[in-house]
């Protein structure tokens, strides 16, 4: 064998190696893109906004109507595309959809451009603002919990909302990145409050509360009379809405901070950002019918197995749990209630782009 043919053997089997690193690498970057999404336009009972050149709310007027319906949720690489079908089944549905505004909330560390290009391509009319978040913030005050993916800092932004967006912003309606709406938005948004609950959202009074804090809690004199006078439900944090100025009012970002602080002394409660909300609003919050919230269609947090439909008509469907439809429908495994979901999924396959 010549001296150069072991030489030539290496570049041979690198060249093909590399090509296929090319192809596979172009194949991934192009599974994660998306479908532009249709324009929706309001019905014409609905208010008029002026929104004169507010491209990405460069005017304040854009940001600061209360006729605007406000939406606040988190972006991230890993839930992208959970996202985008979010918010397409928010414009889809809604009465106003013009009127509809998005404020997302991405880590600081997170590549802002390229989620702000990612959603101004599958939406070009809409109207957002992506917000900056200091992971640092929490990063020292979150527990480890029951699923890993319960104790990443994004999953604690909504404790520090009425600080990142504008105060001129009153109410908004958080909303996680795994579900989809069937109904308008609107209806939601206008929750009535009453005069005090900073919140709102539906509430499980069925559920086994206490198992939602440690015997170390419960135990505790001074801890256990926490909920004391208070008819305190579970509810799930990923949709409320937030009357944003008596949260600021009443600085409950500090009250959350401070029952994280001490979880870290003691630990009181196991499931991630879920538990200070309840020991700072259960049983103070204002009632959403559970058609708002057909939560736990993602299973429970260890094996995400499928579910059903609780009882009663559907306005929101959340796929909170392990289980998440994108990852299930890839993997040839999808739940019945998972083919809900794929209408709203915009991402763009290998093969819809080659065509």
């Amino acid at each position: 064998m010549p001296p150069t043919a072991p030489l030539l053997r290496f570049f041979f089997f690198f060249f093909f190696f590399l090509s296929g690193l090319i192809v596979f690498s172009a194949i991934n970057a192009r599974a994660y893109q998306f479908r532009e999404a249709p324009q929706f336009y309001n019905s014409p009972d609905c208010p008029s906004i002026n929104y004169d050149d507010a491209e990405d709310y460069k005017h304040e007027t854009s940001i600061c109507s209360d006729d605007a319906v406000h939406v606040a949720m988190t972006l991230d690489a890993a839930y992208l595309r959970g996202s985008v079908a979010a918010i397409l089944s928010v414009l889809q549905h809604a009465t106003c959809p013009e009127n509809v505004n998005f404020h997302f909330v991405a880590s600081a560390s997170a590549d802002a451009h390229h989620l702000r290009r990612t959603i101004a391509h599958s939406f070009p009319y809409l109207r957002f603002r992506i917000y900056r978040y200091d992971d640092s913030t929490v990063s020292g005050l979150i527990s480890t919990s029951i699923r890993a993916a319960l104790d990443c800092p994004l999953n604690y932004a909504r404790n520090y909302l009425a600080n990142l967006l504008p105060t001129c912003v009153r109410r908004a309606v958080y909303l996680d990145s795994d579900l989809v709406l069937v109904d308008d938005i609107a209806k939601l948004a206008a929750t009535p409050l009453g005069d005090q609950s900073v919140l709102a959202a539906p509430e499980y009074c069925n559920a086994n509360f206490t198992s939602y804090f440690t015997p170390t809690f419960w135990s505790n004199p001074s801890l256990s009379l926490t909920f004391a006078g208070r008819n305190a439900c579970y509810f799930n944090t990923g949709v409320m809405v937030i009357d944003l100025q008596r949260w600021r009012a009443g600085d409950y970002t500090t009250k959350i901070v401070e029952w994280m602080e001490l979880q870290k002394r003691m630990r009181i409660y196991e499931l991630g950002s879920l538990p200070p909300f309840l020991l700072v609003f259960a049983g103070n919050i204002a009632p959403v019918d559970h058609r708002w919230n057909q939560h736990g269609l993602g299973g429970d947090n260890f094996r995400g197995l499928c579910r059903n439909l609780h009882t009663g008509p559907v306005s929101l469907l959340h796929w909170s749990g392990k289980g998440k439809p994108w990852a299930r429908l890839d993997a040839n495994r999808p739940c019945p209630l998972d083919a809900l979901w794929a209408p709203y999924d915009l991402l763009r396959t290998p093969f819809a782009l080659e065509n």
